[in-house]
């Protein structure tokens, strides 16, 4: 039995003692189901809408932030680095977690997990400090990262596109309201960067709240049958290590060199808009530009995806895109802004597309578990070198024409790997 099957109880096999509930309780159980998938919905949303404001925020006072804790570019390059690695040393033990704990209790303790970080943030002295606090909210982003896809699996395998597409877009949503908020916040709050910080905190404690009632729940309930749910067994694991597929492989790269991308423009693109000339303000709005246009397309993408046997077009398109924005950037940043920041906000919808196909590329929800672990862990080892490089080029060349031609350069393998990822067939397949 697969494990986002529920057992089923047979009411004409459940013996004479029970006629009265034979006919009323499919009934109510159909209404329980509806009510907790709606539930488990709702937390989804909630959760998602807290998996990257703790990322764009810093990028739209980075500059603030730099000079307050006295950071070199060297040192901000690391910071923005700091996410890919969380990601990947966090995020591949929350298998191992939810198979002990549930999903549901490992996803609610990755939210308290960014409520403490993203509150302890503004009273770091210093950047050791800062990082601590900063790397402790990323490691609850980094559980959230690998078990939605895990959690949709288990209550909406009948679904998997559209409920991939519904976080994702809560995901953009909450990527481009921190981008566009933060520096009008902080202004508010008096114009210290400290504060339009840690406001983000109070987002994510109401996240928690909801998730607080799925704890106990390690059982897949709601997971589209028809019948009484209860505990379901272990589904079966193909034989050989993930690693010796090549799908595997082509995701893991994929999901890395998008993940590149996507925090490369997170933490460097306001700062590139403003030595450009433009204000703080709007570079902050030019990046919310760039999130906000996963809203409708993270929705619409994992959609358009589930109904296509190969996803490889949909890659290459995004990345055409990409290509397109950072060569606007190259050229002429403060020429046509908001058309570059347009670009590459289409480009950065990789990730929705990356996470549908983490789904269809796995039969059973136990390789779905396996196959994100390793891709988006995998992934973010990979991303880590590129938003340091980026700092390193950019301080030592006095520019950012070499730091763009690197982001534009890395568009290439990004959409091999993406083709090699969309072919229609699943790891199991392959080991």
């Amino acid at each position: 039995m697969r494990d986002d099957e529920a057992t089923t109880i047979d009411p004409a096999t459940a013996g004479p003692s029970l006629p009265a509930q034979t006919s009323a309780a499919p009934q109510s159980m159909t209404h329980t189901r509806a009510r907790t998938r709606v539930f488990v919905a709702v937390a989804l949303v909630l959760a998602a809408l807290n998996l990257r404001p703790a990322i764009t925020s810093l990028g739209a006072l980075l500059e603030e932030v730099r000079d307050g804790l006295g950071m070199s570019g060297t040192v901000a390059g690391l910071l923005t680095s700091v996410p890919a690695l969380c990601f990947a040393l966090f995020g591949v033990a929350a298998p191992r977690l939810a198979r002990r704990r549930g999903p549901g209790a490992v996803v609610c303790g990755g939210l308290a997990a960014i409520t403490i970080g993203l509150a302890l943030r503004p009273f770091a002295g210093g950047t050791v400090v800062f990082l601590a606090a900063s790397a402790l909210a990323l490691a609850g982003i980094a559980v959230g990262n690998v078990l939605m896809p895990v959690v949709v699996k288990r209550y909406f395998p009948d679904r998997v596109g559209t409920m991939t597409g519904l976080y994702s877009m809560a995901l953009s949503l909450g990527t481009a309201v921190a981008a566009a908020a933060t520096v009008p916040v902080t202004r508010a709050l008096g114009g210290d960067w400290r504060a339009g910080l840690g406001v983000w905190a109070v987002v994510a404690v109401v996240a928690v709240v909801p998730w607080l009632a799925l704890v106990r729940d390690r059982s897949g309930a709601g997971a589209g049958t028809a019948s009484v749910p209860v505990p379901a067994a272990p589904a079966p694991v193909a034989a050989g290590r993930i690693t010796r597929s090549r799908t595997a492989w082509a995701l893991a790269v994929y999901f890395g060199l998008q993940a590149t991308g996507a925090y490369i423009t997170m933490g460097w693109l306001p700062q590139i808009f403003r030595d450009a000339g433009i204000s703080a303000s709007t570079a902050g709005v030019l990046l919310a530009v760039t999130m906000v246009m996963g809203v409708p397309l993270s929705f619409v993408l994992p959609a358009l995806a589930g109904r296509m046997r190969h996803q490889g077009g949909l890659a290459v398109g995004l990345g055409l895109f990409g290509l397109a924005g950072y060569a606007g950037l190259w050229l002429a940043p403060a020429a046509a802004p908001w058309v570059w920041a347009v670009l590459l906000g289409i480009s950065n919808c990789s990730f929705p597309l990356a996470l549908t196909m983490i789904g269809m590329r796995s039969r059973t929800g136990a390789g779905v578990v396996r196959l994100s672990a390793f891709a988006q862990c995998t992934g973010y080892l990979i991303s880590i070198p590129g938003p340091i490089l980026v700092g390193v080029l950019y301080q030592h060349s006095g520019g950012w024409d070499l730091p763009v031609a690197f982001m534009l350069a890395l568009l290439l393998p990004q959409i091999a790997a993406g083709m090699v990822a969309g072919r229609d067939r699943s790891v199991e397949d392959e080991l």
